[in-house]
């Protein structure tokens, strides 16, 4: 049999393909690209600047930004000299040094671009200077790997470490040599050094300089040097530690704090209660700017033998999912019978509330009681939902495809959809040590399914929020196709 793969369908796999594929493995985004951009130019462009946008890892828009700046397309090279204007300097030096490795080249317009980025930067002393702080490496770099001359003030900074009186890296040295801690928190505090510069200035950590580093600190900052923090005893000190909470407090507004880096810091960290808490309120928020769900849902997850890591996963999206859901959640745990999984009840319960909890914590008591043993029918979980009439119109199967007990699932949708007279969309997140054996039956059966693999990237895992938000995936194409392009300007910003 001939299987005919419209447009419509590559664009889906391309798409899957991108949003599974792990944060800090370069050589495999590398290939994925290369395949994306040959299979589907037009797309490819298009997912680059919608990826950008809505996009959680940064591998990819990394090297979203070097494959259009050495594409064939002119209207891929102009909208990568645009792309890379947005990005910080360490992420512009990742994608130079793509595009030598992985690209054979860096081309003239993507050196042209990478001077008009300085250039802006040249011409605006203040984000110069923290950007030479705070990437002072990466300035470096790209200066030197692509022989662009330097302005006079950037290379007393960067390059003969000679700091010119007005520059924020004279006053770090005025920080190191200030007479007591307390002239240096007046220092931090009144220029705003960042953290990891200021703290290696400093000649002792008193509560008073505690206070002027997390004053000077973004959302995000604050999240990532809360170890940091606690190892030089800021939650010791009752004002420190309200500065803290009130950082976390801005970083459930804060567009660029990560969704889930909160909930790693505080699984990284011993913190309070409360300040758990805290982490698992700005994880939350985050999280729901990725999307509202509207369709009812069901998360089924296998905890057959060997499958903690499917349970592990499950909890983490019964959590993300819940939290951004405006439609009923049904999450339901099977090995060869199935069972609901209820936050709030004492272990597991029958039926599903139609308002669940939303905080991992929750989720995570939720779980708790689940031990990974038995034989593995896929099947029990959707069977579970038609003996109790329960519709959904979209089923996410945590699995490593290893059914091998009935119900089979394939012979359970059929029913189920026959018996509640609705169509299901299928998605796997694939874990562990998967086969494909669900994929194959489903395909027998010519039943519409997205895979998704696992492959231990917690942080990947909200990439599936924007795909389960929409009606459809056909709509979430037409997103991508309908964000445009952008064009170069040709005039240089002061």
């Amino acid at each position: 049999m001939t299987v005919t793969i419209t447009e419509q369908d590559l664009r889906l796999q391309l798409l899957n393909s991108l949003l599974t594929t792990p944060r800090g493995n370069l050589e495999a985004v590398a290939a994925l690209h290369d395949a994306l951009l040959k299979q589907d130019a037009v797309f490819y462009g298009h997912l680059a600047v919608w990826y950008l946008d809505n996009g959680a890892v940064r591998d990819h828009k990394e090297v979203f930004v070097g494959m259009l700046l050495t594409s064939d397309w002119p209207a891929h090279r102009e909208a990568g000299f645009e792309l890379l204007q947005r990005l910080p300097p360490y992420q512009v030096a990742r994608a130079v040094q793509y595009m030598k490795r992985h690209r054979g080249k860096v081309p003239r317009l993507a050196r042209t671009a990478v001077t008009r980025y300085l250039r802006r930067r040249e011409a605006q002393p203040e984000r110069f200077d923290r950007a030479a702080l705070v990437g002072r490496k990466a300035m470096k770099h790209l200066y030197a790997a692509l022989h662009i001359r330097p302005s006079a003030r950037a290379d007393a900074i960067l390059f003969k470490n000679e700091p010119p009186a007005d520059s924020l890296a004279y006053r770090v040295k005025q920080i190191a040599r200030a007479a007591t801690p307390g002239e240096q928190a007046a220092l931090i505090a009144e220029h705003r050094v960042p953290y990891t510069v200021a703290v290696g200035a400093v000649r002792a950590v008193t509560p008073a300089v505690l206070a002027a580093l997390v004053n000077a600190m973004t959302p995000q900052e604050t999240i990532n040097h809360l170890k940091s923090l606690k190892a030089r005893g800021a939650f010791d000190h009752p004002h420190v530690k309200g500065l803290i909470e009130a950082k976390l407090a801005e970083a459930q507004q804060d567009r660029r704090v990560s969704a889930y880096k909160a909930k790693v810091a505080s699984e990284a960290v011993p913190l309070t209660d409360e300040t758990q808490a805290k982490l698992a309120e700005v994880t939350q928020a985050q999280v729901k700017r990725l999307g509202t769900i509207r369709r009812a849902t069901a998360l089924l997850v296998d905890k057959s033998g060997s499958m903690t890591v499917a349970l592990e996963v499950g909890k983490r999206l019964a959590a993300l999912i819940s939290g951004v859901t405006e439609a009923p959640v049904y999450v339901v745990a099977f090995d060869s019978v199935a069972f609901s999984v209820t936050p709030g009840a004492s272990g597991l319960r029958k039926l599903f509330a139609r308002e669940p909890a939303t905080t991992l914590d929750a989720w995570e008591q939720a779980f708790a009681p689940l031990r990974a043993s038995g034989s593995t029918s896929i099947g029990a979980g959707l069977d579970w939902l038609r003996r109790k009439r329960i519709a959904v119109e979209q089923v996410v199967i945590v699995t490593d495809e290893g059914e091998n007990t009935a119900p089979y699932f394939t012979d359970v949708l059929a029913a189920y959809q026959r018996k509640l007279n609705t169509a299901v969309d299928v998605t796997i997140v694939k874990v562990g040590w998967a086969s494909d054996v669900l994929e194959r039956r489903l395909r027998a059966v010519q039943a519409p399914f997205d895979t998704y693999t696992f492959r231990g990237d917690y942080y990947a895992l909200p990439n599936l929020v924007p795909l389960l938000a929409r009606p459809s995936r056909l709509e979430l194409l037409t997103e991508i196709l309908d964000t445009p392009l952008p064009v170069r300007t040709y005039t240089v910003a002061a």
